[in-house]
């Protein structure tokens, strides 16, 4: 679109100090101690899918990579924390000549991604990798936990339109904005949020709400005057007294007077309350029997993916979806667990060294390492079997038999033979300079469109989806377990 070509999308507010407060007090003491500049690696992943459900889509890279880009402290950022008392001037002064100077690497946007996979990995020092820990779990965690939601309730739908309808019940004004096109990655055709057409080029869509037809001395009146304002996108809002009764009849009466004498179809009707599967049968076969077979049945109210699977089954006559709160807000599960955890450091030599976070939770145990995940895909297929996550100096020798195995139930394994791996990560940044072009929000809903078709059927179903496996690296897999060991013979010496 033309004029996105002068639009900035950049937030002018400095986020910089939108950070857990312990992030600064640990910085503070890194620089204390004198660790400030260790290299430490982190990496960020989640450990269970939302909803029970068999996948998630990658979403908020370039938000993350916009935020990364601008770090920054100002003077009343060091003046607020001169005043806290918390912090040594040598801190202060380290802040006020801040450069980001990290090696990131991510998931790109809209790929399939899965627990414990690192999402996101940081490199560079200490004082800074965890500084960035909040603004990469609060970016990646919402706008990947909506583009999952949407591409659930998009699945649902079996194809038909659905549009994002729930600016007015996020949370807050960024739920809102960066929720919209976190939908439209998930599979959204379009959005009701207008700033966010106007920020990223998605479609934003609306016609009319119930206060219109009230606000004339009759329905056939609010009908007929929308009718002559909008002609050519005449979606009339039927259910504001009666669907059957008053509705609908007003609608064709419209049709019949306004649009027909034109030659103009009318573009549809929407329906916004009651049985939506007893009012849509009832709309449709009325419609047709009208002439008006091309006119479209747009449905809204409190929808999800469970809802449309259900009314569709039922023979619900629905050409497109508006969803709202339970979108917007992931009303089901709206929390992404997310976590941002040290992996590794390196030491005097520059030798990476392995770090783990030991839990008698089997899945807060985490992955020991700098590593990176392969995607193995059957070459017959390209349909995708499994992700391996491996130390970052393993390379997948495709001309050689691949056993993969279980990483906790190690006695099943499974020996690949016609197969291709493809490293799923790219890397954003290089000594703290962006390198990587973020693609815009149409095409990252291709790529997730692309790539979830990849997935068996049996991974993407709503219920009870089959558990797509991802493994370690022999090599990771032995660290991991040496590291226990270790740690375990420590505690009982």
């Amino acid at each position: 679109m033309e004029f996105r070509k002068n639009f900035d999308i950049k937030d002018d507010r400095n986020l910089t100090m939108l950070v857990d407060f312990y992030e600064l007090t640990m910085g503070n003491g890194y620089l204390n101690k004198n660790v400030g500049n260790k290299t430490a690696y982190f990496d960020m992943f989640f450990r269970r899918i939302p909803d029970n459900g068999g996948y998630c889509i990658m979403a908020g890279v370039q938000q993350l990579t916009e935020y990364l880009s601008n770090l920054k402290f100002t003077k009343d950022d060091i003046d607020y924390l001169r005043s806290k008392h918390e912090f040594s001037d040598e801190f202060l002064s380290y802040l006020e000549n801040f450069k980001f100077e990290c090696d990131v690497w991510a998931v790109p946007e809209g790929n399939p991604v899965f627990p414990n996979e690192p999402l996101v990995t940081v490199k560079g020092p200490a004082i800074q990798a965890q500084f960035v820990e909040t603004m990469i779990l609060l970016t990646i965690n919402h706008q990947t936990l909506i583009a999952t939601k949407a591409n659930r309730i998009c699945r649902a739908a079996e194809n038909r339109p659905v549009m994002e309808f729930g600016s007015r019940r996020a949370q807050g004004y960024d739920g809102a904005i960066y929720g919209s096109r976190a939908a439209v990655i998930g599979g959204c055709s379009s959005t009701a949020c207008t700033i966010s057409e106007q920020m990223f080029g998605v479609n934003a869509v609306g016609t009319m709400a119930h206060s219109w037809v009230q606000l004339f001395d009759n329905e056939y009146e609010a009908f007929k005057a929308w009718a002559e304002v909008y002609p050519e996108n005449c979606v009339l809002l039927i259910d504001t007294y009666n669907v059957l009764k008053s509705g609908l009849p007003n609608a064709i009466k419209v049709f019949d007077e306004i649009l027909k004498p034109k030659g103009i179809k009318p573009s549809g009707i929407r329906i916004d309350s009651g049985d939506i599967t007893y009012l849509t049968k009832k709309c449709r076969k009325i419609l047709d029997e009208a002439g008006y077979t091309d006119c479209k049945i747009v449905i809204s109210n409190s929808l999800d993916e469970h809802i449309i699977t259900n009314v569709l089954l039922q023979g619900a006559k629905i050409d497109s979806f508006g969803v709202g709160e339970r979108l917007i807000t992931a009303k089901s599960e709206p929390v992404f667990g997310g976590v941002f955890k040290l992996c590794a450091v390196e030491n005097d030599n520059g030798e990476i060294i392995p770090k783990i976070k030991i839990s008698e939770n089997q899945e807060k145990i985490t992955n020991p390492g700098f590593k990176k995940i392969y995607r193995i895909f059957d070459k017959e297929t390209d349909k995708a079997l499994a992700d391996l996550i491996t130390l970052d100096d393993e390379i997948i020798d495709e001309t050689k038999p691949l056993e993969l195995f279980d990483p906790i139930y190690t006695w099943k394994k499974k020996r690949l033979t016609h197969y291709y791996a493809k490293d799923l990560r790219v890397q954003l940044f290089k000594k703290g300079k962006l390198i990587y072009e973020n693609p815009d929000v149409l095409e990252i809903k291709d790529i997730a469109n692309i790539e979830t078709e990849k997935l068996w059927p049996e991974v993407l179903r709503l219920e009870n989806p089959h558990t797509y496996y991802v493994d370690l690296s022999r090599k990771l897999w032995d660290l991991k377990h040496n590291l226990l060991e270790k740690y375990s013979n420590a505690f009982n010496s």
